[in-house]
This record gives structure tokens, sequence and C-alpha cells, in this order.
């Protein structure tokens, strides 16, 4: 399939797909006797792949290691799954610093939100500040 019906099938652009194949994450292709690039269906698969990882917080470093080798090599499956483990337990300390986060946050809202009647605003700043450290 030529990059126009390949940009079409994965919604990437075509100079998306040409960056992937300059990167070398995309299996370099073959010109026709027109010019024209010519992808295989595997294209469409490493793209597939490539953006779910992207969409996962994988960087386009990470997902090389991941990637299907070519042809003539099998996927590496042991270091498939650490890639991934690596990914997840990243994700995972990112849920807590954000989780952590949020309490924080909640807790500065509820201690302006329940600023004492009595107190101007200016030494609630200080309050509040006195609170976050």
């Amino acid at each position: 399939m030529r990059i126009g019906e390949l940009a079409e099938r994965s919604g990437l652009a075509p100079s998306r797909i040409r960056f992937y194949e300059a990167s070398g994450l995309l299996s370099a292709v073959e010109r026709g006797a027109n010019g024209y690039r010519r992808y295989g269906p595997e294209a469409l698969s490493t793209l597939e792949i490539i953006t779910s990882a992207q969409t996962c917080g994988f960087t386009l470093e990470e997902i090389r290691p991941l990637l299907p080798m070519r042809h003539s090599e099998p996927w590496q499956r042991q270091e498939l799954l650490a890639g991934l483990r690596r990914k997840l337990e990243e994700i995972t300390l990112m849920q807590k610093r954000l989780a952590r986060n949020r309490r924080r946050l909640l807790g500065v809202i509820a201690s302006i939100e329940n600023k004492p009647p009595d107190i101007p605003c200016t030494d609630n700043v200080q309050r509040v500040l006195a609170k976050m450290r």
C-alpha cells in the first residue's frame, strides 16, 4: 500500500509515518519505479504498536526494543515483558505521586475555602502556606 493509504488506515499523518521510518522504528520500504513508497501489511501492525505504546506513555526510545524484530529475527519475549513491567512500575509510581499531589491540593482548597471569618486574606495566605510546609 502507498503512504496515503497507510496514513488513512493508521490515522497518522504521512509525515509522521516518514518520521518513524527515518527513525528506524518502521522498516525502510522499497520504492516503486515511480518513486512511491510501498508498505506491506506489517507496517500497519507496527504503527499500531507504536501508537498504542505512546498512548500508554512509552517514549519512542522505550518503544524501539519492544517492536517485533525485522522479518529474520523472532520477537524477544523476555525483553518485551521486562519493558512492559518497567513501564507499569513507572505508571504505578506516577499514580502514587498524583494521588499525593491531589490530596495536597484538596487540602489547600479546603484551607482557602474554610478561612476563619475574622482573619484577613493576607493572613490566611500565611496560614495556608504554613499548612503546606
